[in-house]
């Protein structure tokens, strides 16, 4: 049955500012160790610098890293850049209970994007072949998705207001001279906390969650959280 049928409750969780690994591990014990019953949870967290390759990742993508970490990490996709002013939600879902296969998954991703966009009157599109959402042939919402077991981890990066050069340290996603863009740059907000809301709404929507706000869990110390 289609998930937009029949709600269910789900728990997010809004992590702060978090280094990069922590979470990628945390996400790979959560969707290891869940059941059938185990409800589905939506984080958001702002990350701290890194470049991420996925699991086909090329190299020669990452151009020139500099100071900023290269991890190799197991979702799909190339290389992209996790910084500051960066929303990045990750749902984990168990696909199977919501009867979604991956292809739509992806496209209910984007569409919360692409109405998040509106509602700043910023006109988000799909490019064919080339996951994502993107403004005038820029990239403002990249994804990189990996399903174990029916269960999704990884998920979306969304640029609100952040400092866009370190792209031009990489090949985004894999494609040499690609554009990319934030919402600030386009007038939109300049608050990360202005999105989220609206963000988990039409996620929520998409997914057919009822969502209840949970505290971070314990491995995300509350020193390294920035609200």
């Amino acid at each position: 049955m289609d998930a937009l049928a029949r709600p269910h409750a789900g728990l997010v969780r809004d992590l702060g500012r978090q280094p990069y690994e922590p979470v990628w591990r945390a996400m790979q014990r959560f969707t290891d160790e869940r059941g059938d019953d185990t409800p589905d949870e939506l984080w958001l967290v702002e990350h701290e610098p890194v470049f991420t390759l996925g699991q086909a990742g090329k190299p020669e993508h990452v151009l020139a890293p500099g100071d900023i970490p290269v991890l190799h990490v197991d979702r799909g996709g190339q290389v992209t850049y996790h910084g500051p002013g960066q929303i990045v939600a990750y749902p984990l879902l168990d696909l199977r209970r919501l009867k979604l296969g991956v292809r739509e998954y992806v496209r209910r991703i984007e569409q919360a994007v692409i109405d998040t966009l509106a509602e700043w009157n910023i006109e988000g599109q799909r490019r064919d072949g080339a996951p994502g959402v993107y403004v005038a042939g820029a990239k403002i919402a990249a994804l990189g998705i990996r399903v174990r077991r029916g269960c999704s981890f990884h998920g979306l990066a969304f640029n609100i207001a952040m400092d866009l050069a370190p792209f031009a340290r990489i090949n985004p996603c894999g494609y040499a001279g690609l554009q990319v863009t934030a919402m600030l740059d386009l007038g939109g907000p300049a608050s990360l906390d202005a999105v989220k809301p609206r963000l988990l709404d039409h996620l929520a929507t998409g997914f057919g969650l009822r969502l209840r706000a949970a505290p971070p869990p314990p491995w995300a110390s509350p020193a390294s959280q920035v609200a």
